[in-house]
C-alpha cells in the first residue's frame, strides 16, 4: 500500500487518520506541524501528504505550496476545521492539493478521498 504523511497539529487527529489509514495497510508518518512534515518529506518522500491547513510554525497552505513547487509528483489532500468560510479549502485547490476535506469528516471521507488522491 501507500506511504502517507499526515501533518497536524491536533493529536487526536493525527492518531485517528492513522487508525483508518492503517486498517487499510498503509504506512504512515506523523508531524505535529509544517515544518516538521516538510523535513521528513524531503528526507523521504511520502506517496501522499494529508495535511490541516491551520497550524503553528507552518501552515497547511505554505506546506501544500511548498510540496507542489519542489515535488511536481506530490499529491496533497487538506483537511481544516475552519468554519463558514470555503476560502481555505479553494485556496488549498489553488495551490496544489487534490482533495479538499471539511473537518469533521467520516473515516469513508478519507477513504475515497485517499483513493483518489492516489489513483489520479
Amino acid at each position: 500500500m501507500a506511504s502517507i504523511l499526515i501533518v497536524d497539529d491536533d493529536a487526536p487527529i493525527r492518531t485517528l487518520l492513522r487508525r483508518i489509514l492503517e486498517e487499510d495497510g498503509h504506512r504512515i508518518r506523523e508531524a505535529a506541524n509544517g515544518e516538521v512534515g516538510l523535513m521528513l518529506y524531503r528526507e523521504a518522500p511520502a506517496d501522499l501528504v494529508i495535511t490541516d491547513i491551520l497550524m503553528p510554525e507552518r501552515d497547511g497552505m505554505e506546506v501544500t505550496l511548498a510540496l507542489t513547487q519542489e515535488f511536481l509528483d506530490a499529491r496533497v489532500i487538506a483537511i481544516t476545521g475552519a468554519t463558514g468560510d470555503q476560502n481555505f479549502l479553494n485556496v488549498a485547490k489553488l495551490f496544489g492539493a487534490r482533495r479538499v476535506i471539511q473537518k469533521p469528516f467520516t473515516p469513508e471521507d478519507i477513504r475515497r478521498a485517499v483513493r483518489f488522491a492516489l489513483d489520479h
